[in-house]
């Protein structure tokens, strides 16, 4: 066994034993690999493990990683977008990524929905709410998340599936489910509000390799897990994460 093995059945542990102290189905709960600043060849060795769903956070780094795991003989991966989408990438967001957690501007949503290729399946998009308020932060504000969300829903080649948050670093156990317990009020008020026929609204993006128990208990249904299973990270000069905290290396960035 490698580390990365070694290190994700040491998380499916930890999801197993969260969510058996809250009641929950484990399998209730989704892992997702943040595999941003590692190479192919640790992607692949999660993929033996059997990880197939990564989460990444710069848009030219994954398409690499991509297109040469493609030329590999794995199975079909899925990939989420977890950064920050800018105007002049959202293009390629649209075209080769399955799922965009980080939704927070209505031009954004926009360009998703027209540049998403017919011939692929809608778009899987969450909307990312700033649960904790930091000026600095990226996300809607959660008294604007309902409305932004309802008009996300409406756009044609999107599939509005939940709600994502990174809120700032806590202490203790408590503080972190109150904090992701205010995200989960923001998905509820989000699904009593859409139309009948609005299906697929079943993902709550929460918790990281710090705080994955809280957001557990707190009903995150998708923890986003990076250090964790590949180990500490080492950014190329240069290169910094925009909305990463010092003690959330799995967040966007």
């Amino acid at each position: 066994m490698t580390m990365i093995s070694d290190n994700l059945q040491a998380i499916r542990g930890r999801i197993a034993r969260a969510c058996a102290a809250c009641a929950r189905d484990p399998a209730g709960v989704r892992l997702l690999a943040v595999s941003k600043t590692f190479g192919p060849d640790a992607l692949a060795q999660a993929v033996q493990a059997g990880q197939h769903a990564f989460g990444e956070n710069y848009i030219q780094e994954a398409l690499d990683k991509m297109g040469e795991l493609a030329r590999r003989p794995l199975p079909a991966l899925q990939w989420h977008c977890i950064g920050p989408i800018q105007s002049n990438k959202s293009a390629l967001v649209a075209r080769h990524f399955d799922w965009a957690q980080t939704l927070d501007r209505p031009r954004i949503a926009q360009r998703l929905s027209e540049q998403r290729p017919a011939e692929l399946p809608p778009l899987c998009v969450c909307v990312q709410v700033n649960v904790d308020g930091g000026a600095t932060k990226s996300g809607v504000a959660a008294d604007e998340a309902v409305e932004f969300a309802l008009a996300v829903a409406r756009l044609p080649r999107l599939q509005l599936r939940g709600v994502m948050s990174i809120p700032d670093a806590l202490p203790d156990f408590d503080a972190q489910r109150q904090v992701h317990e205010r995200a989960r009020a923001v998905f509820d008020a989000i699904a009593a509000r859409l139309p009948a026929g609005h299906t697929g609204f079943d993902t709550l993006s929460l918790g990281m390799t710090a705080d994955l128990e809280a957001a557990i208990a707190a009903g995150s249904t998708l923890v986003r897990v990076g250090s964790g299973i590949f180990g500490a990270r080492h950014y190329p000069a240069g290169q910094a994460s925009a909305q990463t905290e010092p003690a959330h290396a799995d967040a966007p960035g």
